[in-house]
């Protein structure tokens, strides 16, 4: 029998090529997004795009409710959809501020908490939360992307005690820059920050160009999927892993080097 993945924001990038890859395999996929017109032009009968609004518990009830009434069980959860601001601390309205953990955060407690159910009902379950490489490192004006991340890096933590009795697996992916639509519709920059009269003005000419040269000349989201696919397959999988040359230079930088250290390496790195 085919096993059931749900996946949130679907519609581009690591998302939608992870619906891809997992359909050839012979999964059944929901792709989940706010705008499913956008996987309608994928024609595969093992993919079935479903609207999903994170941000709302009756939304994500109704598909969860949608799936089991169907197919009976959600094998698989992939966390995908996220956003990032871009804005100094100072500088952040405060529905900036809520909206990026109400997606980032809340968005995954909440769906996780109507699948765990269902999971636990099965005795299996994979969860998969794709996180960021700055859920383990700061930058500078990505304050609040990156507490998101580290956020998301603790729900992975946390409930891999919680749900381990009930044989799910709970996994975290740590890409670093990949080349898809999110520096150029999924980042939300702070108009006050990026003002040429800001009082960061300076950091910003500095670092988001580069930032931005980073995201749109990095890995393919394909790579993410083919880890998704094998992480899903291999029960012995780590707990989290990184994909990605950012992720893989930062990352294992991170753990060597004291905070100081690293600091320095960083700022000169991008010129800050």
């Amino acid at each position: 029998m085919s096993k059931i993945v749900l996946i949130t924001g679907a519609s581009s990038g690591m998302g939608r090529a992870s619906a891809k890859l997992l359909s050839e395999n012979g999964f059944t996929v929901y792709a989940a997004s706010r705008d499913i017109s956008k996987l309608l032009n994928l024609n595969r009968s093992r993919i079935i795009p479903i609207f999903l609004d994170i941000t709302s518990q009756k939304s994500i009830d109704s598909v969860v409710k949608k799936i089991i009434e169907k197919d009976k069980k959600i094998d698989i959860l992939i966390n995908n959809a996220g956003y990032g601001v871009v804005s100094s601390v100072e500088n952040f309205q405060e529905q900036e501020m809520f909206n990026q953990f109400n997606v980032n955060v809340f968005g995954i407690l909440r769906v996780t908490k109507a699948v765990i159910p269902h999971m636990r009902k099965e005795n299996y379950g994979v969860i998969i939360n794709i996180s960021s490489f700055l859920g383990k490192i700061g930058l500078p004006l990505f304050t609040l992307y990156n507490a998101s991340k580290y956020a998301v890096e603790g729900i992975t933590d946390s409930l891999r005690y919680e749900l381990s009795t009930f044989n799910i697996r709970v996994h975290s992916i740590l890409p670093g820059f990949f080349d898809t639509e999110f520096a150029r519709k999924n980042l939300v920059t702070n108009m006050e920050t990026l003002d040429a009269n800001s009082a960061y003005s300076k950091l910003v000419s500095q670092l988001v160009p580069k930032i931005m040269e980073q995201i749109n000349g990095g890995n393919n989201a394909d790579d993410v999927a083919k880890l998704i696919l094998k992480i899903i397959n291999d029960e012995k999988f780590t707990a989290r892993t990184t994909v990605g040359d950012k992720a893989k230079k930062f990352i294992p930088m991170r753990r060597e080097l004291s905070d100081e250290d690293f600091e320095r390496r960083v700022k000169e790195y991008y010129g800050i």
